[in-house]
């Protein structure tokens, strides 16, 4: 039996080795085309030949997909004019190539703020792609694991996407909490406290809030299977975005807003959801967190 490889530890390309079939994965703009960033040698940054992030297409359980990972140990997996211009391309090429779905393997604290407007132009330029796509009938699944989350211009993205499986290692937020703190103060959020930070943005809270609808363990086996769980869902279903669903959306920000606006620990939250032992979630293993949630909502 092998050993649980640990999505939040493994590079991009050590995860497209593992989660996809083995030997499948073909890259569009491999690192030996030298498609770099134009900006960052003008500030005399560092450059990675394949601007910190992988596309290509792959079998997933013998389905063919489009994916992209994004590299975090480069500058944090943040988006530039390339990186960005590659995911765009990945997936216009999904649509006219009409594949069944892209698998998005984000990590990024969002824009490269090395190249300022660029980068936040490739990251509208991106979500508006994610969102043409999904009307053609492609669906978007996200996959959020890595050590430097989905914030920023990327964690609006992930939430473009029709379906979001993280890990509880994983975090998701618009904001990440250095830059709360400097706007807000410490006293609004603590960065430091890596507790806080990880009940705030990390896997269970986002599960628990529907910001995600998968939350499993911090293995590239576990990510796997529920990707391809999500893949064969949204076969053939209806993957656009419908003016109901933002309706709906806007109906759960709403309440979230109403029912838990004035309380800043997720625990008190939790609490407020009626969740059995609330203090204890963050003990808890994924396996036994979800079934704890599926016990809550049917009333059990």
């Amino acid at each position: 039996m092998s050993r649980p490889v640990s999505y939040q530890e493994a590079t991009a390309r050590e995860r497209l080795h593992h989660l996809f079939n083995a030997g499948s994965f073909e890259e569009f703009l491999p690192p030996s085309e030298r498609v770099t960033s134009p900006h960052l040698p003008q500030l005399n940054a560092p450059v990675a030949f394949d601007d910190g992030v992988a596309i290509g297409r792959a079998l997933l359980g013998g389905v063919p997909v489009y994916v992209a990972a994004q590299e975090g140990a480069f500058m944090g997996g943040a988006v530039g004019e390339v990186h960005g211009a590659k995911l765009v391309g990945l997936l216009r090429k999904a649509v006219a190539d009409k594949v069944a779905a892209v698998v998005l393997l984000v990590e990024s604290g969002g824009v490269r703020l090395h190249e300022a407007n660029a980068g936040l132009i490739a990251v509208s330029e991106v979500m508006r792609a994610l969102l043409d796509a999904r009307d053609a009938g492609v669906a978007v699944v996200v996959l959020v694991g890595g050590s430097n989350g989905a914030f920023g211009g990327m964690g609006i993205v992930t939430r473009c996407a029709n379906v979001v499986i993280m890990s509880e290692e994983g975090r998701l937020a618009m904001s990440g909490p250095e830059v709360i703190e400097t706007a807000n103060g410490v006293e609004e959020f603590d960065s430091r406290d890596r507790a806080l930070v990880w009940r705030t943005t990390g896997g269970k809270h986002r599960y628990l809030l529907g910001d995600c609808q998968r939350i499993v363990a911090d293995d590239v086996a576990a990510f796997r299977v529920a990707a391809q769980e999500a893949v064969a869902s949204l076969a053939g279903g209806d993957t656009a975005l419908s003016l109901e669903a933002l309706e709906a959306e806007q109906k759960m920000l709403s309440d979230r807003l109403n029912n838990y606006g004035a309380l800043h620990d997720p625990i008190d939250i939790w609490t407020a959801m009626q969740m059995p032992d609330a203090a204890n979630i963050p003990m808890l293993d994924a396996d036994s967190f979800v079934a704890a949630a599926a016990s809550h909502r049917h009333g059990g």
